[in-house]
């Protein structure tokens, strides 16, 4: 390689180099769009409102979240891998594996269709029942569905969604028969419980703790490894289900070849934004909680958990309806 064409390689790096840190120093100069592949009123719809209006003052561009539900969560995410790699189109999702399920060609998926971002945080799933439910402990619920194989119904947020995956696990490990009735959506599945056409529905914390609140649901446990600091009096599940654990976490992705000084703003601002008092303590309202990652060790999150739940779709036998 002659000495001139090394030069005309070192100028084009160095001005790629320029071009980047460019872009991330004036970067965002218009309005950012936050892509949420969920209906609205769900847990990661709730954190995604709260997140954009941290992130519009510290950016100081608007924030707006885009709810483009549909697909098990394909529609969303296939908008955002679509869209130009410019960081002005990001997507907010959580945990939900519905494009795993029975699809030959998947058109998506969270690990290689993505640049990982930030992780904003984790959240307790919760095993909420409608009030006349007559059990009052996770033993309780387990002796009255094998008493009764089949009759109880349990709402989730859609096939693949957090709800869905968490109750298959639940029925994996204790033997029970219940029957799955998905809705498009965390808010609506909720609604259907507080109804009393469903009685179940172990979803999110975050989700459900206003309505455990106001006593349209009530409480039995939580899914997390060790009891929530804020709700000590409420057992978890695998007190009584050993080794069942499950939480949510929540997390922003970017288009695949996003300039890395723009991702690099992004996970910046975010971080910052897990250590404002006013926004930790939302989160904790809403019991979740803030969990700091480099972008790197939330892709790695991103590959174990895909690896968990695949195991439990294929375990359990889930397919696409």
């Amino acid at each position: 390689m002659n000495a001139k064409l090394l030069q005309s390689l070192a100028l084009l790096f160095a001005a790629s180099v320029i071009a980047a840190f460019a872009t991330a120093a004036t970067f965002p100069e218009k309005t950012v769009r936050i892509i949420i592949p969920w209906p609205p009123g769900g847990s990661t719809d709730i954190v995604g409102r709260l997140l954009a209006a941290e992130l519009t003052a510290r950016l100081k561009q608007q924030v707006i979240i885009d709810n483009r539900a549909g697909a098990g969560g394909i529609v969303g995410m296939q908008l955002t891998t679509a869209a130009p790699p410019d960081g002005y189109t990001l997507m907010l999702t959580s945990t939900a594996y519905g494009y795993l399920i029975d699809k030959q060609d998947v058109p998506v998926d969270i690990v290689k269709s993505f640049a990982p971002v930030a992780l904003i945080g984790l959240g307790d799933s919760a095993l909420a029942l409608h009030p006349s439910l007559p059990v009052k402990t996770v033993k309780e619920l387990i002796a009255l569905a094998k008493s009764k194989p089949g009759a109880l119904n349990y709402a989730s947020s859609g096939i693949g969604g957090f709800p869905h995956m968490n109750t298959e696990l639940f029925k994996m490990k204790t033997g029970v028969d219940m029957v799955h009735v998905p809705f498009k959506g965390g808010g609506p599945a909720i609604a259907d419980v507080m109804a009393g056409h469903t009685q179940i529905y172990l979803g999110t914390l975050v989700t459900v703790m206003p309505f455990i609140n106001s006593n349209r649901l009530k409480l039995i446990a939580l899914g997390g490894s060790k009891r929530n600091p804020n709700l000590p009096g409420i057992p978890t599940i695998n007190e009584t289900v050993p080794g069942y654990e499950t939480y949510i976490w929540w997390g922003i992705f970017a288009p695949p070849t996003t300039p890395a000084a723009v991702i690099a703003r992004v996970h910046a601002e975010t971080l910052n934004t897990l250590d404002s008092a006013a926004f930790v303590k939302k989160l904790d309202d809403q019991g979740g909680a803030p969990v700091k990652m480099s972008s790197a060790e939330f892709g790695k999150l991103m590959a174990d958990e895909t690896t968990k739940w695949s195991a439990v779709i294929k375990a359990a036998n889930i397919k696409a309806e």
